[in-house]
C-alpha cells in the first residue's frame, strides 16, 4: 500500500475546526489526571469518548472501563464519561462507596437539569435524539415517567400527550440546530404552547463542525470523515457531506486508507468527528503524501473554537 503511484498532485485541505471537542478533551485530562494522581487503575463507565484509539490508550495506561458500576471493586475510583449517566447509576455507585469523579461534559448536564426542572412542573418532555445513543439514555434516566424520545418527523404525528399546555422540548448535545430544526418546527405547529431551550444550549463543536464539512464539500472530489462507527457525530459529519453531493467516506485510522481511492482525485477534505484525535489525522495526511506523486495541505477554517471546560475541583485541588 505505501509508495509513490502514478497519481498526479493531491491537494488536501482540512477542516478546521475539527476533531476533540472541549468537552471530550476535558474528559480524556480527567482520565489521565486521575490515573497519574491516584494510580491504576481507574474505572471508567463506559467508553470515556467514542473513539477505540483513545480508549485504547487509556487502557493501556490503566483504565478499566465497564458499562455497569455493579462490576467495580467496591471503594474505587470511577469515572463517568462525556455522555453523562443516569441519577440510578450515581446511587448504585454510592451504595458501592466509590469514589466518583465526573467527566460529564457540561453541556449534557445543563441538558439534565432542563429535563429535572421540567420534570418538577410536571411536564411531558421531548427529548429530540437517538434512542439507543448512550447520552439519550443518561438524560432519560432523569425523568423515565415523563421524557418520550423522538427522533423523526414521522414520530411527532403520532405523539400522546396528556397535558398540551405543560410540554416541554430538549435535545441530545451531539445533533447541530440543522439536524433539530425540523423535528422543532413540527413540535410546535403540532403544540404552540411548547417550551424550549435557549439556543447556545446545542452544542457549538457539533454545528461548527457540520458547517465546516459543508463549506469544505465544495472545494473538493472526496470527503474523508475521521472517526469511529459508533460516534454519533461522526456519522452525522458523513451524512452532511454526502448530502451535498461530494463523494465522502468514514475513516478510522490511516490503516484503513485505500490508494484506489485517490485515483482521479486531485482534492481530497478532511475532517474529524468530536471524539477523533489529530494524531490520527495526522497519520492519514501522511500516509495520502506517501501514496501520492506529490501533496500540498492547507486549512480551511471557518471558525476559531477557544471554549475550555474546567476540570474537576477534586482534581484542580489533588
Amino acid at each position: 500500500m505505501n509508495g509513490n503511484s502514478s497519481q498526479a498532485e493531491i491537494k488536501m485541505v482540512l477542516a478546521s475546526p475539527r476533531g476533540f471537542c472541549a468537552g471530550v478533551d476535558r474528559a480524556i485530562t480527567i482520565v489521565e489526571k486521575a490515573l497519574e494522581i491516584y494510580g491504576a487503575p481507574i474505572y471508567v463507565q463506559h467508553e470515556i469518548v467514542h473513539n477505540k484509539h483513545v480508549v485504547q490508550r487509556l487502557r493501556d495506561d490503566g483504565a478499566v472501563f465497564v458499562e455497569n458500576v455493579d462490576e467495580i471493586p467496591e471503594g474505587s475510583h470511577v469515572i463517568y464519561s462525556a455522555h453523562g449517566v443516569a441519577p440510578e447509576v450515581r446511587q448504585r455507585a454510592d451504595k458501592r462507596n466509590l469514589k466518583v469523579i465526573d467527566a460529564t461534559c457540561p453541556l449534557v448536564t445543563k441538558v439534565h437539569g432542563e429535563a429535572k426542572r421540567y420534570a418538577e412542573k410536571k411536564h411531558t418532555i421531548i427529548l429530540i435524539g437517538h434512542q439507543d445513543h448512550v447520552e439519550v439514555q443518561g438524560t432519560v434516566g432523569e425523568a423515565p415517567e415523563r421524557i418520550i424520545v423522538v427522533g423523526s418527523v414521522e414520530e411527532v404525528a403520532s405523539l400522546k400527550i396528556e397535558d398540551e399546555n405543560k410540554i416541554g422540548y430538549i435535545t441530545q448535545t451531539t445533533l447541530s440546530m440543522d439536524d433539530t430544526s425540523e423535528i422543532i418546527d413540527v413540535l410546535k405547529k403540532r403544540f404552540p404552547k411548547i417550551q424550549g431551550p435557549a439556543k447556545d444550549d446545542i452544542c457549538y463543536a457539533t454545528q461548527n463542525r457540520q458547517n465546516a464539512v459543508k463549506a469544505l464539500s465544495k472545494e473538493v472530489e472526496l470527503v474523508l470523515v475521521v472517526g469511529a462507527q459508533n460516534s454519533s457525530n461522526s456519522l452525522r459529519l458523513l451524512e452532511v457531506a454526502k448530502s451535498t453531493g461530494v463523494n465522502a467516506r468514514r475513516i478510522e485510522s490511516a490503516a484503513e486508507l485505500k490508494i484506489e481511492w485517490l485515483e482521479g482525485i486531485s482534492d481530497i477534505g478532511i475532517t474529524a468527528g468530536a471524539s477523533a484525535p489529530e494524531d490520527i489525522v495526522q497519520g492519514i495526511v501522511k500516509q495520502i503524501h506517501e501514496m501520492s506523486a506529490s501533496s500540498r495541505i492547507r486549512d480551511l477554517e471557518i471558525v476559531r473554537e477557544d471554549v475550555t471546560f474546567a476540570l474537576p475541583a477534586v482534581l484542580r485541588t489533588a
